[in-house]
């Protein structure tokens, strides 16, 4: 089989079988083999391409020929290919993509076959996100992956999925109307010869460069168009609501994979395509991305809720990312390149979790938990680990990033990195907690009341599946990070993010410096 058709059928499988289980009708058998194929094939698919990548001048591996569109007066081909940050992102979104399968498969959901159809567009779409070279398919796979978002949490969310689809929708839509805006002000600024092929329009720009008041005002669009589908402060609100109210699968997935679209275009796309609009706008997204880490910070430290809770931590930890990005720096963004992956993975056990802990408590308020480490161990055990995972402890792939992203600051301003860094205490503050609440302990009355109608249960075999999966591949990236941080850092080199000599801060002043990454990109 040509190689180069593998990565269309990462997403075309999964369409395939979410039109299979539509053409079924509410045949439960039939729907849960066609999803088992639809999540298991675009995992293994993963899998492959990480084992054999191997990637050509261009910095690109399973690189198809351009397929004509219809739209080429536009720039437009449909056109696939993994490079050393799409790769990890991509295998991102096999793996926890494989993991919310499995999870849905058994979650009895009302309307399970409707269920899963929209659960495989979702995962179809988040496939073909990291794999297209075309900006326009880039684009329009997120918007796939996005609609199944407000329509599951419209009909399976909680009690307050009404409020949160539609804070959500007002939200996405608006980050993604500024973010095309920014799209097509990129590609008419390049001029006739200007395609939306990231590889192509990177050539041609670095020729060609666009004035720098243009590069800091489409910057700016794309900025703050991506930026709001990622949760930058101050417009994150929508997203812990969103996630609270979620079905399991459904948030694992887009709070694992599919927040991480903005700042990966913002990496691949955005800063390499205007250096000059990327650097006028780096003190701005430090500030911003400090608002992510410390206010949001503090706000996590006031929830009860155990899924509010995880999802303001998830908002905070992004403000990390973010400040990789701001350095523009090989070791910041590619630490914010790993902590991606890291955080994919952590925060969608965390939510996975979250769901087990509800089932055998009857409740999300942690104050009226306790004592479930004596009834079921096995879940106190993957609980610890996921929490251990997101404060960042040394062993696991969120370690890595944040120490990256903690060393590329540091060549600005030890301040700043004081700052960051107070992330690390408010973590540990808010996820040791939750651990005590929820596992150690007395019952509360109401709880051990509860337990009365029904005794808890520990996680079974295939609620261990899922869960170990993500931990097991935590702790392969944790315990050997060179097996993505290589192909990370290549590629954040040929994308011609600046080198920072690991004895000389550049500045003093605290604020990243406006340094060229390359003259002419």
């Amino acid at each position: 089989m040509n190689e180069t058709l593998i990565l269309p059928l990462a997403f075309l499988i999964p369409l395939i079988c979410a039109l299979g289980i539509l053409i079924m009708g509410q045949e439960e058998r039939a729907a849960k083999s066609l999803a088992g194929i639809g999540f298991g094939t675009p995992f293994l698919i993963s899998l492959y391409t990480f084992l054999k990548f191997e990637p050509g001048d261009d910095g690109y591996d399973y690189l198809m020929e351009p397929v004509n569109t219809g739209l080429q007066q536009f720039g437009i081909h449909f056109q696939m290919g993994l490079n050393g940050v799409s790769l990890p992102l991509f295998c991102l979104a096999g793996i926890v993509g494989l993991a919310a399968g499995i999870t849905a498969i058994r979650s009895n959901a009302e309307r399970l076959p409707l269920y899963l159809f929209l659960l495989l567009l979702m995962h179809g779409g988040l496939m073909g996100i990291f794999a297209s070279v075309d900006i326009f398919f880039f684009y329009f796979f997120h918007e796939l992956a996005l609609i199944p978002t407000f329509i599951m949490i419209g009909i399976w969310g909680s009690a307050e999925r009404q409020i949160a689809a539609i804070e959500m929708t007002i939200y996405l839509t608006l980050g993604a109307l500024v973010s095309l805006l920014g799209i097509i002000a990129l590609y008419l600024a390049g001029g006739e010869e200007a395609s939306l092929s990231m590889i192509k329009m990177a050539s041609h720009l670095a020729e060609n460069p666009i004035s720098p008041d243009s590069q800091k005002t489409i910057f700016g669009l794309l900025l703050f168009g991506l930026g709001i589908l990622v949760s930058l402060f101050p417009t994150h609100s929508w997203a812990p609501r969103g996630y609270g109210s979620a079905p399991t699968s459904n948030a694992m997935l887009h709070a694992g994979v599919l927040k991480k679209f903005g700042i990966y275009g913002l990496i691949q796309i955005a800063a390499p395509m205007l250096p000059s609009g990327a650097e006028s706008w780096s003190t701005s997204l430090v500030w911003l991305a400090l608002g992510n880490v410390v206010l949001i910070g503090f706000v996590v430290l006031a929830q009860r809720d155990l899924k509010q809770m995880i999802g303001f931590g998830s908002v905070m930890h992004m403000g990390y990312c973010f400040l990789g990005l701001a350095t523009l720096s090989v070791i910041g963004v590619g630490g914010a390149v790993m902590l991606m992956v890291a955080h994919g993975m952590s925060i969608a056990l965390l939510f996975l979790l979250a769901k087990y802990v509800q089932n055998r408590t009857g409740t999300l308020e942690m104050p009226e938990m306790g004592g479930l480490a004596t009834k079921a161990p096995v879940l106190a055990a993957f609980f610890v680990v996921a929490t251990m995972a997101s404060i960042g402890l040394p062993g696991f792939a969120n370690f890595l990033g944040e120490f990256s992203i903690f060393n590329a600051l540091w060549k600005h301003s030890g301040w700043l990195v004081a700052l960051a860094a107070s992330g690390i205490l408010i973590s540990a503050i808010y996820g040791l907690r939750a651990v005590s609440n929820i596992f150690f302990g007395e019952p509360s009355a109401k709880l051990a009341k509860h337990w009365e109608n029904e005794a808890p249960r520990d996680l079974d075999l295939w609620d261990r599946i899922p869960a170990l999966l993500l931990i097991c591949f935590m702790l392969i990236i944790g315990m050997r990070p060179m097996t993505i941080s290589e192909n990370i850092n290549k590629h954040v080199k040929d994308l011609s993010y600046k080198d920072i000599a690991p004895d000389k801060p550049e500045v003093s002043t605290g604020m990243p410096t406006k340094t060229n990454l390359h003259k002419g990109h």
